[in-house]
């Protein structure tokens, strides 16, 4: 669970500040549309991963709504799921390492 948010915020952010890149190439240089266009379509895709990952762990952890959604937030903001990935694995951390195993039941 922690994991998949980890590599989702990551991969969200990096698409993030390429997509800012092609966007400072089309429209300040005019070149590069045609990649803008697809970097564009990939990163919405990623980030709606990103949402179901985050509000999963969000939902598991009971974090109010107002942090939940700044977390969600932070995918459209560059470079700032990166502070919150850290600050978010910090904070669940304890919380799953605390946990005991259930046995599964036969």
């Amino acid at each position: 669970m922690l994991t998949r948010y980890r590599v989702m915020a990551y991969v969200t952010a990096v698409m993030l500040l390429v997509l800012c890149a092609c966007m400072v190439a089309k429209y300040g240089f005019g070149v590069g549309e045609d990649v803008t266009f697809m970097v564009s379509q990939t990163h919405g895709v990623l980030y709606i991963i990103y949402l179901i990952f985050a509000f999963d762990l969000g939902s598991k952890a009971r974090w109010p709504f107002g942090k939940l959604l700044w977390i969600l937030l932070s995918g459209t903001i560059p470079t700032a799921a990166f502070f919150v990935e850290r600050k978010v694995v910090r904070e669940v951390q304890p919380l799953i390492a605390g946990s005991a195993p259930v046995a599964a039941k036969v």
